[in-house]
């Protein structure tokens, strides 16, 4: 049995850097990606947010709701990551 924490970290901070992390990849495809290569590497994007959320939740050493902080670390990149792609998607569509 372990002993209670006496004054736990804060874990918000890790699932927001997680969504901060998707956005700043999905720029940098959405600027350096050629166009019909941006699906394939918002998708290794996406894989490597993931990866990265585990790893922060893990070095956190709580146990308690790791799969929900995991789900909305997961869910918040793929709506970050979606919502860029949206954006070049239909910025795309008005400058071709």
């Amino acid at each position: 049995m372990s002993t209670p924490d006496l004054a736990p970290r804060r874990t918000f901070g890790g699932v927001v850097a997680v969504w901060v992390l998707a956005a700043v990849a999905g720029v940098l495809i959405g600027l350096f990606a050629p166009e019909q290569w941006r699906a394939q590497w918002i998708t290794v994007a996406l894989g490597g947010c993931v990866i990265v959320a585990f790893a922060v939740q893990l070095w956190y050493g709580r146990s308690q709701a790791f799969i929900q902080r995991m789900a909305l670390s997961a869910v918040g990149a793929l709506v970050v990551l979606g919502v860029i792609t949206a954006g070049f998607g239909l910025a795309a569509l008005v400058s071709g």
